[in-house]
Order: structure tokens, then C-alpha cells, then sequence
């Protein structure tokens, strides 16, 4: 047992190096006086500074901002009903419509981008930041959905019960007995929402259109013409921004005594 541990534990230190040192590698050179990182030529905050006065970085941000906030607010609703209607009603309906949640996790995303692109060309559909968001709803609804969920199968009905023996309708209700308790999955599911949205690349390429390039777009455009050194400081801010959702999403999501 002692041989079996200690090999998983080198496994698993092994293969966090392999996940987290190129991002550490990428963060010090964030902080390089070096145009290339090659080498350490002192340490500098020009590149944080080149990064906020950059007209292009900004649009595409605001974009990213734009689309991001949308499809989360979006999803949230739309997931929330879903959510609620799969685990509510138990039908033959309901179970094809859980189908259809948990199958679109695990479509590619080439595939998915594909599909939707082919969907705007055959309607007509100017590509945009319009279809953008569209694609980014699509996608968001379903993990939504499944974080929304798994909090509706610790929820307690009966005090839905409990509240319409003393009166109450289904207004009083939803507003301060249902969404109030569920909220910490809603929020969870939407922060969720928001991370995918504001870094998603491959469906974004397939819909996007001229002047509704996203922040991810740009980045790969600077990868080939652009300065090594300030997408090293943009994919820093990028990080520090998901690591914060992703650990306050999941802060909501843990148990009371967990948190």
C-alpha cells in the first residue's frame, strides 16, 4: 500500500508540474524587460502598461464583455426553467430533454461551431456579435442546467409545501422561499457561464464577423503578428480572472459545512 501511494503521489506531482509550470513560466515573463523572453532582463511593468493602452484590446474586450454578460444573464434564465422542468416533471419528454443537456457537453466544439455556422448561413443571418451570442447561449444553457440541478436534488419541497398550507401563492413564493435557496446554484451556474463564454475560441472563430472579433480571437492574431510580451501579460490577466470565477463558483456550489 505504502509503494502504491507513494506512486501516486509522484503521478500527481508529476503531472501538475506538467499543467502549471508553463503558466508560471508565462507569468514571469509577463514581468520581463525582454521583447521574447529568452532571456531575464530585469523586471518591468511596461508590458501591463502597453496592455491597457491598446485601442484593439480594448474593443475586443468590451466585446468579450458584452457578449459574455449577455449569455450569462441569458443562460441563467433559460437554464434555471430547464433545470427545474427536468427534475419537476417525469416524462418520457423530460428524460429526452435531459438527454439533449448532458449529450451537448460533450460535443466538440469544432463540431458544434460548424453546425452553427452552416445554421446562420441557411436563415440568413449576418455574422456578429448577434450570432456570437447566440452560439455562446447555446452552449452556456447546458452547464447551467447541470449545476442548477444538482442544487434542486438537495432542495426540500416540502417547505414549498409547508408554505402553501399557511397561504401563501406561488409569487410570494418563488420570490422569497424558492429563488432565494436555489440562488447559490444559479450564481455558481452563471459565474460558470460567463468563465466559457469570455474565453471560448473555436465556436467563437466559426460565427464571428467582421468587427466582432472577441478577445480570444485577437490573442491568436497576435500570436503570429503581435508582441510575445504583452500576450504573455493578457493571458496572466486571463488567468487570474478564471481562477477568481471558478473559485468563487465553486465556493457556491460546496456545502455549508464545507464553506
Amino acid at each position: 500500500m505504502k509503494c502504491r501511494n507513494g506512486f501516486s503521489k509522484y503521478i500527481t506531482i508529476a503531472v501538475l508540474i506538467f499543467f502549471y509550470l508553463p503558466m508560471v513560466i508565462m507569468t514571469i515573463n509577463s514581468f520581463n524587460n525582454s521583447r521574447y523572453g529568452v532571456e531575464w532582463s530585469g523586471f518591468t511593468l511596461a508590458w501591463y502598461k502597453q496592455l491597457i493602452t491598446d485601442p484593439k484590446i480594448l474593443y475586443t474586450l468590451m466585446n468579450s464583455l458584452i457578449i459574455g454578460i449577455s449569455a450569462m444573464v441569458t443562460s441563467m434564465v433559460i437554464g434555471t426553467l430547464a433545470a427545474f422542468a427536468i427534475h419537476h416533471y417525469k416524462s418520457r419528454i423530460q428524460i429526452f430533454h435531459q438527454a439533449l443537456i448532458f449529450t451537448q457537453l460533450g460535443v466538440p466544439d469544432i463540431l458544434m461551431g460548424m453546425s452553427l455556422l452552416l445554421f446562420f448561413i441557411a436563415i440568413h443571418l449576418r455574422l456578429g456579435l448577434i450570432t456570437i451570442y447566440i452560439a455562446h447561449v447555446t452552449f452556456c444553457i447546458s452547464y447551467v442546467s447541470m449545476v442548477v440541478l444538482g442544487r434542486l436534488q438537495n432542495f426540500d419541497f416540502k417547505i414549498i409545501e409547508a408554505a402553501k398550507d399557511l397561504g401563501a401563492d406561488w409569487y410570494v413564493i418563488t420570490r422569497r422561499i424558492f429563488l432565494p435557496l436555489i440562488s447559490p446554484g444559479i450564481i455558481a451556474g452563471g459565474l460558470l457561464a460567463f468563465t466559457l463564454s469570455i474565453d471560448d475560441f473555436v465556436i467563437t472563430f466559426f460565427v464571428t464577423g467582421p468587427g466582432s472579433s472577441t478577445l480570444p480571437i485577437y490573442i491568436y492574431s497576435m500570436m503570429k503578428h503581435g508582441s510575445p510580451a504583452v500576450l504573455n501579460a493578457l493571458s496572466v490577466l486571463f488567468l487570474v480572472v478564471t481562477f477568481t470565477l471558478v473559485y468563487c463558483s465553486q465556493r457556491l456550489i460546496a456545502p455549508k459545512k464545507t464553506r
